[in-house]
């Protein structure tokens, strides 16, 4: 496991508040998850692959978006190790990463051409400017 791999799976562990060394896998949450068949990783699967600390495996994964955030893993989960709330840390992850991408106020100028609307320009820096 790389630093910056370390430093994710930490992260999702801070988030989520999960104690995934308490798993284990039995996979009761799996068994009762209702989105099941559509995801490629598990409930219980992910509880591992945090612990093993695989998380950009887990941000590329369509299934933190097929999650029903319904909490059925948790309720069943004789253990109380709540994977639903390590699929919700990583979707926090994947968000908060993608909102370091937002174009910075001084970059604004250069991405100017003149059939911009004013208006466009100035929702621009108020948006961009906080």
């Amino acid at each position: 496991m790389t630093v910056n791999e370390k430093e994710l799976a930490e992260r999702v562990i801070r988030i989520s508040g999960v104690n995934t060394k308490k798993c284990m896998k039995c996979g009761k949450c799996s068994g009762t998850c209702p989105s099941f068949e559509e995801m490629e990783y598990h409930p219980h699967q992910f509880v591992s692959m945090v612990e093993k600390g695989q998380i950009k495996k887990l941000m590329e994964s369509k299934s933190i978006w097929t999650c029903l955030s319904c909490f059925a893993c948790i309720e069943r989960c004789p253990r109380s190790v709540e994977p639903a709330k390590l699929i919700e840390a990583v979707r926090v992850c994947v968000i908060r990463q993608q909102g370091e991408n937002h174009l910075k106020a001084n970059a604004v100028p250069e991405k100017l051409d003149e059939n911009m609307p004013q208006q466009a320009i100035v929702s621009a820096f108020r948006k961009y400017s906080k």
